[in-house]
């Protein structure tokens, strides 16, 4: 299902217009869950970190013990190609994925002869600046290395992230702050998250059992040049009821402030507005 409109498809060798059927009913990423996918942005003329994310689904597919058969630079190129097909003032989710093809004998391992590749692009537009998400508990954790493949953007991890949104929109709120294994916050279902109490902002410490995600990581690196504290560390939902301030990162909509964590209330604050600043103004120098 699409979730955006204008959809243009790299499938097979060529562009294509529209949202083109790319997998087979006996595809081991059809029935077997083998799929990976990544997400970048482009918006305001530019494409963030696209190489990051393009490498990142290549080590996405390696995890999943799937071949990469297009390299970084190739598949940047691939993308520019396809935007270029769009108005410059387009705002586009940038989906690179791969998929297994064959399974071995006993169907269940991937096969590395051949693997299924696609770019999908797709308008999507970005929320508003004074768009807010409100947060809850849930009854569901992330999984841990043993458990699942954390470390991979896979498509077979999102069905425990559909829980939780379920679980959270039942509640009235519109995401969920998610804990790992042992009952520390690790990240919400959509995206990383952050907070700020006097002055020094914080963000869950990486460890294994959530991607630490490229928008996240750019937030850290600009924060940190423009002179702020930014920690990685562990954080307890107490952490979070405390904060003065919380927000959200996540390729989709880059920062979203937090308003509300069960009956806790915060305003939009001052650090969440300077990341969205500081991250844009990196985007343009860069571009």
């Amino acid at each position: 299902m699409a979730t955006g409109k204008n959809i243009r498809t790299w499938f097979d060798g060529a562009w294509h217009e529209g949202d083109v059927p790319i997998m087979r009913a006996a595809d081991h990423g059809a029935w077997l869950g083998s799929s990976v996918f990544d997400g970048a942005r482009y918006a305001y003329g530019y494409a963030p970190d696209l190489d990051r994310h393009c490498a990142r689904v290549n080590r996405s597919a390696e995890a999943l013990m799937l071949t990469p058969t297009v390299n970084t630079a190739q598949m940047v190129e691939m993308v520019r190609e396809g935007l270029a097909l769009y108005p410059r003032d387009a705002t586009v989710y940038i989906r690179p994925m791969y998929w297994g093809i064959h399974g071995d004998v006993t169907a269940i391992v991937p096969q590395p002869d051949e693997t299924g590749f696609a770019i999908c692009l797709e308008e999507i537009p970005m929320a508003p600046e004074t768009a807010s998400a409100t947060l809850c508990r849930t009854q569901f954790h992330r999984p841990v290395m043993a458990d699942a493949v954390v470390n991979a953007k896979a498509g077979c991890l999102y069905p425990n992230n559909a829980r939780m949104l379920t679980e959270a929109r039942s509640r009235g709120f519109s995401n969920a702050l998610v804990a790992d294994a042992i009952g520390n916050v690790a990240e919400t279902a959509t995206a990383n998250v952050f907070i700020v109490k006097d002055g020094e902002v914080k963000t869950p410490v990486p460890n294994g059992t959530f991607l630490a995600g490229i928008t996240r990581a750019r937030h850290i690196e600009t924060l940190r040049a423009n002179g702020m504290t930014v920690t990685e560390a562990v954080l307890t939902f107490r952490d979070v009821e405390e904060a003065d301030e919380v927000f959200l990162s996540g390729n989709m909509n880059k920062v979203t402030p937090v308003t509300a964590f069960e009956d806790v209330q915060y305003q939009v604050g001052p650090v969440a507005r300077r990341a969205r600043e500081l991250y844009w103004d990196w985007a343009a120098s860069a571009a």
